[in-house]
């Protein structure tokens, strides 16, 4: 359960074109739109937009979230500015102080306890923390963070409880959840009304395919997109998961 702790951030904004569906691929858009998938929504259209890996842009009205932006400015070019940046947490895959440099403008960073300290001047000015099972008032949305760690004892190094994030973004009436860096911990599996996630699956350092399945089998999300799977079998997942979910991979390598 949520707590009812609430941080103010204010996000920039910016005219933020949205195209039509993409079919399965990256679909980088070299004209300033952002291309991607669309979910119609309440407070109009939502595009999804895979960048790489666990890097991903999320556009609606006049916001574009750039979500744990690495691997340098080049990888977005011809991408509209970011109006708020989320970071789930601090490993190299995830959090890159030079890409953001490039890339964040004039953007507002809303991230973990652990990233916000290591920020470095001209970021951290820009930049709060939200903490496990708290919330956020960012880029004109509301924000859960959702605890992401694991949780099988040869794991635990990797992202130990308390942490990192996962982020539920409450964009008109959906909800679309960024896990981060996670097994299927309870925090997860108790989440409702979850309109789209995006689930980490690799080994060792997330969880597995058939540990998705399961979690996704508990909390039914509408539609599930698979992320940071690298080595991973995910076209196995849409046979594992039946009828309680739909799956759409994506190309993010």
């Amino acid at each position: 359960m949520m707590t009812t702790h609430r941080r103010q951030f204010i996000a920039g904004l910016v005219t933020l074109p949205l195209v039509g569906l993409l079919p399965p691929g990256r679909g980088f858009a070299q004209d300033g739109t952002l291309s991607g998938d669309i979910i119609e929504s309440s407070a109009g259209p939502i595009t999804l937009h895979p960048v790489n890996h666990a890097s991903l842009l999320i556009g609606w009205g006049e916001q574009v979230l750039y979500v744990d932006p690495v691997g340098g400015a080049g990888r977005y070019e011809g991408l509209p500015v970011p109006t708020g940046i989320l970071i789930t947490h601090a490993h190299g895959d995830h959090f890159d102080p030079a890409t953001l440099r490039d890339i964040a403008g004039d953007a507002p960073i809303l991230t973990t306890e652990q990233v916000l300290a290591q920020l470095p001047e001209g970021l951290k000015e820009k930049a709060g923390a939200v903490g496990n099972g708290e919330t956020a008032d960012f880029a004109g949305i509301r924000i859960d963070a959702v605890p992401a760690y694991n949780t099988t004892e040869e794991r635990l190094q990797y992202h130990p409880k308390g942490v990192g994030n996962g982020y539920v973004l409450n964009i008109g009436d959906k909800r679309i959840y960024v896990a981060g860096d996670t097994e299927d911990v309870p925090e997860m599996r108790a989440l409702a009304n979850i309109d789209v996630v995006f689930l980490p699956m690799n080994l060792p350092y997330t969880m597995s395919v058939e540990q998705a399945a399961d979690a996704i089998k508990t909390f039914r999300p509408g539609i599930v997109y698979p992320y940071h799977y690298q080595g991973s079998k995910v076209e196995t997942l849409a046979g594992l998961v039946g009828d309680a979910a739909e799956i759409r991979l994506r190309d993010w390598y």
